[in-house]
């Protein structure tokens, strides 16, 4: 049976409240607690949304065309899908990218809220609001804003605007989605059935119908904000996250080929999902943690914890007893939470940390120790607000990228 391959991590597109470019990322960080979450309020009270910057949409989405028919979901998505592309070193070669396979995790798409809005307001009175609604949908929506809905469009805008038009996989399901997307990626490259492949997710966060959802289902951290480790007892709950993350994974022998240097190298992507038992929760999970060969002050632990309190504690109760003495770093805290993008974000943020040689500062100086040795090793973790748990291995490697 042949050995697997490693997979390398050759190229990096990260876009959040932050800014864009994992360089912008840890160097925002390496303020330590000078570092202040980019939190938007107005408009939302009594929740919290870590909103995207100002971006220039056509330095990634040239024509307008394609801009005019992607909402912020879409264009979030296809724009760190070109930043990653591009800092691979990937020409806008057809032939070039045609070779290039692509998996997605992606929600359902997004809806037109100004006409939401207006059916239920022109359906208030009638005796035949049925009638109403259909001729207030028939005429008020776009044609395109159909296709919005379906998960696999963000793969479709990111295959026409930057030509990437080998095998596509969209999964769908939340954080379990971006795990199973960085599996099947992991798998296919170790396995052979794939050179190079652009994975990643994106997640518009100032989405008012979302955020209603997601307060239906007491999901929501109201009035007063706290870092992730600290939202306990009532005041828990998730401060939602704009990002963009994807990754260029690449074969050793194909990044060779083309004089391509790494960040980092994926070792392990695994996942699995079950009943939210907790106390079988703490055991799937448990069962996915690696043993790392490092010393645990030069593991770096990242968590892509939610802030709801009970499984946020599940985690660290696990972290703590099994990798005891690694750093735990809860990203959530200066990102926010960006579901089916949380994983990518997280393994992005690993490799370029490896990379760099930097031990990130505490994000939370209450519930997070400093470590001052550079990390060999960062564990990526994620558990759903709702299902699934995942688990990635990064490693550092010799001659990769500055």
């Amino acid at each position: 049976m042949t050995e697997p391959r490693d997979v390398l991590i050759t190229g990096i597109g990260l876009v959040s409240s932050l800014g864009e470019g994992i360089g912008a990322h840890l160097d925002a960080f390496a303020r330590g607690p000078g570092l202040q979450p980019n939190i938007k309020t107005e408009g939302f009270e009594p929740y919290f949304v870590h909103g995207l910057p100002a971006i220039d949409w056509s330095k990634q989405i040239a024509k307008k065309g394609d801009l005019r028919q992607m909402e912020t979901w879409q264009k979030l998505g296809t724009y760190s899908a070109g930043l990653a592309l591009e800092d691979a070193g990937i020409p806008m070669d057809e032939a070039v990218r045609a070779e290039i396979d692509m998996i997605v995790a992606a929600g359902g798409g997004e809806r037109d809220a100004s006409v939401d809005a207006m059916v239920m307001d022109r359906a208030r009175g009638p005796n035949d609001p049925e009638k109403v609604i259909n001729e207030t949908l028939s005429t008020e929506l776009r044609p395109t804003l159909f296709l919005a809905q379906l998960s696999n469009l963000l793969a479709g805008n990111i295959s026409i605007v930057h030509k990437v038009t080998g095998s596509s996989r969209t999964f769908m399901g939340e954080e379990a989605a971006g795990i199973s997307a960085l599996y099947s990626a992991r798998a296919r490259i170790a396995s052979g059935q794939s050179e190079i492949c652009l994975v990643g997710s994106a997640f518009s966060a100032e989405r008012k119908d979302l955020i209603l959802n997601f307060d239906l289902a007491e999901l929501m951290l109201k009035d007063e904000w706290r870092p992730v480790f600290a939202r306990t007892g009532d005041r828990q709950g998730i401060a939602v996250g704009s990002v963009g993350a994807f990754l260029v994974l690449e074969s050793p022998e194909h990044a060779a080929a083309r004089s391509a240097k790494a960040y980092a190298r994926l070792v392990s992507a695994l996942g699995d999902r079950g009943r939210r038992d907790l106390e079988k929760t703490a055991g799937r999970f448990a069962d996915l943690l690696p043993k790392p060969t490092a010393s645990m002050d030069e593991v770096l632990v990242l968590s892509g914890a939610t802030g709801l309190s009970e499984i946020t504690g599940v985690e660290r109760k696990v972290l703590a007893e099994l990798l005891a003495g690694a750093p735990v770093r809860a990203y959530g805290s200066v990102l926010g939470h960006s579901f089916e993008a949380q994983m990518p974000a997280g393994v992005a943020l690993a490799a370029g940390a490896l990379s760099r040689g930097m031990a990130i500062p505490p994000f939370d100086t209450g519930e997070e120790r400093p470590s001052e040795a550079a990390p060999r090793q960062a564990v990526v973790t994620s558990i759903g607000h709702l299902h699934g748990e995942g688990v990635c291995l990064v490693e550092t490697i010799e001659g990769g990228r500055p």
